[in-house]
């Protein structure tokens, strides 16, 4: 509804003529501008977040003899077509809350105008740069800041600006799928295609100092801003994250003096250094079970640990790892690779098995799984933070308790006081 009254009002003030429209705005106070950058997804909810902006609408535009609808526009004869329509987002704000000059601010630091018919990896006319104005304002407005960036550009290396100032024809409402595309496909990324350059640095923001993820292996997570994605991966699978590879977030144009492979104009992109050296890198959203298989590689390899751990496999009988877990001072044992407290040392007892046994886990801390592996009926347990196997329970504790077979090289231990330093650390 909301995207159907923004387009009702920008089709009306295209419908009166220029001094009618302005009389209509500076009543509603309502001004548009319609902004070529690359993928119009990301384009689309990074406007929205300004504060002011009405809507952001996905499109097409400034395009001559191509029907105006993607399945057109992405056909490989229309690739490198000139008259091509590009991919457009039609920006409605309120001019008394953010002001043209600001809304165009963004649109320059928030993709790279030096590319010609593209960003990032995706290549082709559609995502050519352009700026469509609807009045003259903006058209000043914009070739003054489009000559400042390119001051700016030039200071930090980069080459001529190609982005295209015209006065807008036509705008042409994209097909409905593509509308809000980032709140209706929850798994994917924020295509972040933004230098570093800014109009304005904030004098409030400290310089970045990488020295300390030179340093053995290092988690980086690359975010950028107004990206639902960074928010929803921070949200369900870091917020429980305690392990023991640090884990630090940075802006891709934040990772001066590291050696990284992995391209990073999609958000959130993964990446495990050791030493400032990339091993692993992973673009776009991963769920819980996909960023520990990456993480248990990293930090484990292809050892016993990790076969236990990912392969539902089973520790050797008094294992080197159980032999020193069995009789640790008063403490808890954590998950290896998200940190979550797992078993305390209360609940152990020698089951004279050769597996750690305990009569409970730490409440909510793990799952219960059936598993008929092997031709038995068995209880498999996992740990709920990181989905990673640890065993099995049985009915033949002590007492008629329940015994829960343990995997003791999937687990650390924090001897107790510790634990409670760090806590409330």
């Amino acid at each position: 509804m909301k995207k159907i009254f923004t387009l009702i009002i920008f089709f009306l003030a295209l419908a009166f003529s220029v001094g009618a429209q302005e009389e209509m705005q500076a009543t509603k106070h309502l001004e548009s501008i319609v902004l070529g950058s690359g993928c119009f997804w990301g384009e689309e909810k990074r406007f929205e977040a300004i504060p002011g902006v009405v809507d952001a609408v996905s499109g097409y535009a400034d395009g001559r003899g191509v029907p105006p609808n993607y399945r057109e526009i992405t056909k490989a004869k229309n690739r490198f077509n000139s008259n091509n329509h590009a991919e457009v987002v039609l920006v409605v704000f309120n001019r008394n809350v953010v002001s043209a000059e600001d809304i165009l601010k963004n649109y320059f630091e928030g993709h790279d105008p030096t590319q010609v018919n593209r960003q990032g990896n995706d290549i082709g006319t559609q995502y050519r740069s352009v700026i469509l104005t609807t009045n003259d304002q903006q058209n000043e407005i914009a070739k003054k800041l489009l000559n400042e960036f390119q001051g700016l550009m030039s200071r930090q290396g980069y080459g001529k600006i190609v982005t295209k100032i015209k006065p807008l024809e036509k705008f042409y409402y994209a097909e409905e799928y593509h509308q809000d595309y980032l709140a209706k496909n929850p798994n994917g990324y924020c295509p972040d295609y933004s230098t570093g350059v800014v109009f304005k640095k904030n004098k409030n923001l400290v310089e970045i100092d990488n020295s300390l993820l030179l340093k053995g292996k290092q988690i980086i997570v690359i975010e950028s801003e107004s990206c639902p994605y960074c928010a929803k991966f921070r949200e369900t699978v870091l917020s429980s994250y305690k392990g023991t590879v640090p884990l630090t977030y940075r802006f891709a144009s934040q990772l001066t003096g590291l050696n990284i492979k992995t391209e990073t104009w999609a958000t959130p992109t993964v990446l495990f250094l050791e030493n400032g050296n990339e091993i692993y890198g992973k673009q776009g959203y991963m769920d819980t079970e996909a960023f520990y298989k990456i993480l248990g590689l990293f930090k484990l390899g292809k050892t016993e640990a990790f076969k236990v751990a990912f392969n539902e496999g089973t520790d050797a009988r008094y294992c080197r790892q159980y032999e020193i877990f069995k009789n640790t001072p008063d403490g808890v044992f954590l998950d290896k690779l998200s940190g979550a407290v797992l078993f305390d040392t209360k609940d152990r007892f020698n089951s004279s098995t050769g597996w750690l046994s305990f009569t409970k886990p730490v409440e909510g801390s793990v799952t219960e799984h059936l598993d008929t592996s092997f031709g038995m009926i068995r209880t498999e347990i996992r740990s709920k933070s990181s989905g990673i196997h640890l065993g099995h329970v049985f009915p033949d504790g002590p007492k008629g308790q329940p015994r829960y077979c343990v995997n003791a090289t999937v687990l650390d231990f924090k001897p107790r006081e510790d634990f409670l330093s760090a806590s409330s650390g």
